[in-house]
């Protein structure tokens, strides 16, 4: 029996556009978001627009200053080390218990090739969001719908953090081998080897995004 898949309705369907676009880099952390100019990109109303963004300060992803207007969050440090925490729970264990067959191990090869591809010509705000595209297919071995969800609005949350730093080649150009590493591994079946470097991988990670992030936060005579 064929069960119908629910329809997103218009709200869902735009904020699930804005997230994206999130993810893509084209909204900077702190910028302020243009009423008029959304919702004629958009072709939708502006009181609809109004209803998404109500939906996604609720998500923590953008912030309603009164008198104004509509700003870009700017995520803090304990939502960063919630986010790997988080993000190690997930990762890890969907590695060490999937198989080398699953159908998400496409999505992980293509998700490399294309960062090598983007990383010889130079476009390295695009080698982070396919490094996100790869995580994606990760999580996607434990075959959740509801870890697939809530993946994708961590990721959105971390490129809100990546958007602070501002030398996209510095954050992004070492995990590119590193995920072929935890390719190779988890292909071959060592399941238990692919967990451990990914878990040392967002450790690494981590530890690097926070100690430039205080900088530039600090830099910036912004609160932690």
């Amino acid at each position: 029996m064929n069960v119908a898949l629910p329809t997103l309705s218009l709200n869902d369907r735009v904020a699930e556009q804005i997230r994206d676009r999130i993810v893509r880099g084209e909204f900077q952390p702190g910028s302020r978001l243009s009423e008029v100019a959304l919702s004629e990109s958009l072709e939708i109303s502006r009181n609809t627009l109004r209803e998404v963004f109500r939906l996604l300060t609720k998500e923590g992803l953008l912030r309603h200053l009164p008198n104004r207007g509509v700003f870009v969050a700017i995520p803090s440090m304990a939502s960063i080390m919630d986010i790997y925490r988080v993000r190690r729970m997930i990762e890890c264990q969907a590695l060490q218990q999937a198989i080398p067959q699953h159908p998400a191990r496409k999505e992980m090869r293509e998700a490399v090739a294309a960062q090598k591809q983007l990383r010889e010509a130079g476009r390295w705000v695009e080698v982070g969001t396919g490094n996100m595209r790869f995580h994606k297919g990760v999580v996607a071995l434990a075959d959740s719908e509801r870890l697939n969800t809530l993946f994708s609005h961590l990721l959105v949350e971390l490129r809100l953090a990546f958007g602070m730093l501002g030398d996209a080649e510095f954050m992004h150009a070492p995990y590119i081998d590193l995920n072929a590493h935890i390719l190779e591994r988890f292909e071959a079946g060592e399941m238990e080897q692919a967990a451990k470097l990914m878990h040392d991988y967002l450790t690494h990670s981590e530890r690097v995004l926070l100690s430039v992030y205080a900088r530039r936060m600090s830099d910036a005579g912004m609160e932690l």
